[in-house]
């Protein structure tokens, strides 16, 4: 846990945006319009991970703006909470030409501010959407439909929290059956987070809500859409 306050964490996540948006540690920043540093709640309970920013998040240099945030602000109004009320970002701040996957290079020049983001925002819960933000942050090979919706514990940037794997809003938006088991997982969140930080290890944690998940496979994401700035 930071000893800092929230006022003097937020003034270190102004900073840290500062440094995304001038970074050139990958080819990336050759490419990119806007770097997309994440938006929402400096002091947000609950993040969010996405893979990286499509063609209107680059333009805008904001993340979740197209089809897919509307679907993530709808769902998360399901639970009475707004995107204000979150923090949400991607694994990469810059877009990969024509939103083809991460590469190896550029994922290690983001995720230390990845890690950073969750250090100084010190959320409880992070859900990470999709595939590859769920691989990446779990450590794990296991695809998304085999562990979405059951809570874990990890340490991420220095912080134990839980992690939640949620389906891609923008699968969601293509298959009728994903978008209900995502609503399905937001619903347990609530909960999820008035259990308070988690203090175990890297374990699942005994709150899934289902012995088996439903054997659904969302279409591949051909673009990450991603949601406004830090409040």
């Amino acid at each position: 846990m930071s000893s800092a306050s929230a006022e003097q964490r937020r003034e270190q996540l102004v900073a840290l945006f500062e440094d995304v948006k001038t970074c050139t540690k990958c080819p990336l920043h050759e490419t990119r319009t806007k770097a997309v540093f994440g938006a929402g709640n400096a002091d947000a309970d609950l993040m969010f991970v996405g893979e990286a920013p499509g063609a209107e998040e680059d333009r805008q240099g904001l993340p979740f703006v197209g089809r897919a945030g509307q679907l993530l602000n709808q769902m998360l109004d399901g639970i009475d909470l707004s995107r204000e009320e979150v923090f949400i970002a991607n694994v990469l701040k810059s877009r990969p030409p024509g939103n083809r996957d991460p590469q190896p290079i550029e994922i290690e020049a983001c995720r230390p501010y990845l890690f950073e983001q969750v250090r100084l925002i010190e959320p409880t819960v992070i859900c990470t959407l999709g595939n590859f933000a769920t691989k990446l942050l779990t450590g794990n090979p296991a695809g998304i439909t085999r562990v979405r919706g059951t809570p874990q514990v990890h340490e991420l940037g220095g912080r134990t929290v839980f992690l939640l794997p949620l389906f891609h809003p923008a699968a969601a938006l293509r298959t009728p059956a994903v978008k209900e088991t995502l609503r399905e997982d937001f619903a347990t969140l609530p909960g999820l987070l008035a259990m308070g930080p988690p203090a175990g290890n890297d374990e699942p944690v005994e709150q899934s809500l289902e012995d088996e998940p439903p054997d659904i496979e969302p279409e591949p994401l051909s673009a990450a859409d991603q949601l406004d700035f830090f409040g």
